[in-house]
């Protein structure tokens, strides 16, 4: 069994979406967590060293860290469209956007959204370069692997929900984020985000 370790509205939505995309069976642990404004606080039922989500538990194994996650999952559901395994021709591009998920675009975004990159001219020039690329990916090819969707699609999309301003304003952008969101999945999740009613299958 998945049991995933998820507050409402956070980054572990994107999990439960991933969750419904893949149709896999799983249970969601309603947990707290610390919100931005003040509110809620760590909660001794979640097993993330630091008390955020998400976390997953799947065979006695904790997952932590959305791109992980992600991956492990994909992993998981090797046959999902989602997916792209090892031997798979888009299997490198895959795991460079996971990790440029990770370690380029949230970070030089929060960076920008948050005024500090504004000061610091080496850092604002990561976060252009940055909106340059997924914008020029996106103007090529309707998705960031090429013409199927991935995973990382749903990982971007999901910030992109949140923060549309993390890209620069864009038609293509736009249009990209209509398309996944349009997907049932995404509505699925949505229900089962802030509803406490355990197994989902």
């Amino acid at each position: 069994m998945l049991t995933l370790i998820h507050a409402p509205q956070s980054r572990s939505s994107r999990i439960i979406w991933l969750l419904e995309e893949l149709g896999a069976e799983y249970e969601v642990r309603y947990v707290s967590i610390r919100r931005r404004d003040g509110s809620g606080g760590p909660d001794d039922n979640n097993p993330h060293p630091h008390k955020q989500v998400p976390a997953l538990l799947h065979n006695g194994a904790l997952v932590t860290e959305s791109t992980a996650v992600v991956q492990y999952l994909t992993e998981l559901y090797p046959k999902s469209e989602l997916a792209r395994p090892p031997g798979h021709p888009e299997r490198g591009a895959y795991l460079s956007w996971l990790a440029y998920y990770a370690g380029v675009i949230e970070p030089s975004g929060s960076a920008f959204l948050s005024g500090v990159a504004a000061g610091h001219p080496p850092l604002l020039k990561i976060y252009e370069d940055m909106c340059l690329h997924v914008v020029e990916t996106l103007t090529k090819q309707p998705f960031l692997l090429g013409k199927k969707v991935s995973a990382v699609d749903l990982l971007l999309v999901s910030a992109l929900t949140w923060m549309r301003k993390l890209l620069p304003d864009s038609s293509v952008v736009d249009q990209y984020v209509q398309s996944m969101t349009a997907r049932p999945a995404l509505a699925r999740a949505r229900a089962v985000d802030s509803k406490p009613d355990g197994f989902h299958d």
